[in-house]
This record gives C-alpha cells, structure tokens and sequence, in this order.
C-alpha cells in the first residue's frame, strides 16, 4: 500500500539516524520529501541518497530551535510542492549526567528548545497546510516521555512536555481529519548519542551505549512507517517500553528499577 506515493512530507533532523532512516524507508512510495537538519553536508548526502531511490527531494538546513527557520522551511516546501501532507517532528539532541552534575543550566534550555519547541514551531507553521490536506503529524518522541529515567532529566522532561502537547492537539483537532501520531522509541542506535551532551554542557563525544544490544535505526523507521500508514495514535517500539507505560500505574517502584537497570546496563 503506497500510501505516501505523491505526497509531500517533511522530515526534520533528517540527516542522520532514525530521520534518515524514515526518509529512505518512505522512498518505495516515490513521495515528494521535503528534508531539514542543521547541518548542510549531511543532509545533502542524505538527499541525493533519497532521489537516487526516486523520491523527489528538497533538501532545507535549519535550526528548529530557530522560529524562523521553521517557518521558512515549511513555507519552503509548500511553495515548491504545493503543499503539505506529513509533518514528522523528529529532530532532538538528548543528554547523560546525574542532574546533580550538571554544571551547566543551559543544558536544558537547548533540550527544551530543540526537541520540544522546535515541533511547536514547526507544526504551528504547517497547520494550515495540513488542515487543507487532511494531514498527519508525527512526533518522535521517547519511552523517557512516558516515565522517568535516571541521568537523562532534562531530555525526559522535553519528551514529557513532547507527548503533552501532541496529545492535547489530538483533541483539539478533532474533526479537522488530521492525524497526530506519537512514537515512543527505546534506545535506537544513532549519534545521538555521541552527541549527547554531558554534564558541562559539552557533547560526549563516544556513545554510552551497548551499540550491539539496542534497535538499528532502520528497523525503528520500519514500525514508525507501518504506524504511519495506519494513522496509529501511538507506537511503543519495545516490549519493554508496552510494560513500562502501564506498570507505573500498578507498581510504580517497579518501573523505577527498570529504568535505573536500563542505564546501568546501557541498553
């Protein structure tokens, strides 16, 4: 079922990762792929790599912390496409440190700036289209949306304020025939982790991870692709992360222990 054959959807933090990965994933549907992260060389790479599996692509660098750029960059891709049909917000930067480490504050300023109000600017911009299209948005957000996790506060806390709006505007929207579905994915392998930013503020530089032991990114683009087409209100990527959102409700310390095990093992 081709359901993004012709369709125009945009995809942010598409350089790497599991927006990457979702934008070569769609490319069997030949959809128009509107593609936007921060840095230049890399999404070029990415772009040509999708044309070359014939989607049609436009590649759009910007910052979505930036209001500006977000509106540009939606505004870019109706005038070029004439149009939008899919918004999938997926761009995020993520942090590892005990809050009582961090010495630099400003750590959460830029989680909170990039991986929620970078999606508030983003869909603010292209709600008209959307409206008009009777469209989808996406929201990649975490299992550390759904619940605690330890070492990881200020990012858990941007993905908790991620899953609050996105599920408020399903409710808002109701009616409108547009779509809001949110993604929760455990670890994936990604630089997001490399790029994770540490407790002065700076990134790690090597992943703290079990990279053999955690979800490719291509396998996660996969589930969100097939919830995608069904319009799913919400895809839990795990069977870890299925247990986790009900379990706080029954055995809340339970799911702490999972959580503090998670990190401790690294996967």
């Amino acid at each position: 079922m081709n359901t993004f054959t012709g369709k125009t959807v945009l995809i942010t933090g598409a350089s790497e990762g599991i927006g990457r990965a979702l934008a070569l994933a769609l490319c069997a549907d030949r959809p128009r792929l509107a593609l936007n992260a921060r840095n230049e060389a890399r999404l070029g790479e990415a772009a040509r790599e999708c044309a070359a599996r014939g989607a049609e692509v436009l590649a759009l660098p910007g910052d979505v912390s930036r209001q500006e750029d977000c509106a540009r960059v939606v505004a870019q891709t109706a005038e070029r496409f004439g149009g939008l049909d899919t918004v999938i917000n997926n761009a995020g930067v993520t942090m590892w440190s005990r809050f009582d480490a961090v010495s630099d504050l400003s750590v959460f300023e830029r989680l909170l700036a990039v991986n929620f109000l970078g999606a508030v600017y983003t869909t603010a911009a292209a709600l008209p289209y959307l409206k008009d299209s009777r469209g989808l948005i996406v929201a990649v957000a975490s299992i550390a949306g759904l619940t605690g996790v330890p070492e990881r506060t200020g990012y858990a806390a941007s993905k908790h304020a991620l899953v609050g709006f996105f599920e408020s505007l399903r409710i808002e929207l109701a009616g409108s025939g547009i779509g809001v579905t949110i993604v929760a994915p455990d670890f994936v392998l990604s630089e997001i982790h490399r790029r994770a930013i540490g407790p002065d503020g700076a990134p790690l530089g090597i992943s703290p991870m079990q990279e053999s032991r955690i979800m490719t990114a291509e396998e996660c683009a996969r589930r969100i692709v097939r919830a995608m087409r069904r319009r799913d209100r919400i895809l839990i990527t795990s069977a870890r992360g299925r247990l986790v959102r009900w379990a706080r409700l029954l055995v809340p310390r339970v799911v702490d222990q999972i959580a503090a095990r998670a990190i401790r093992e690294r996967r």
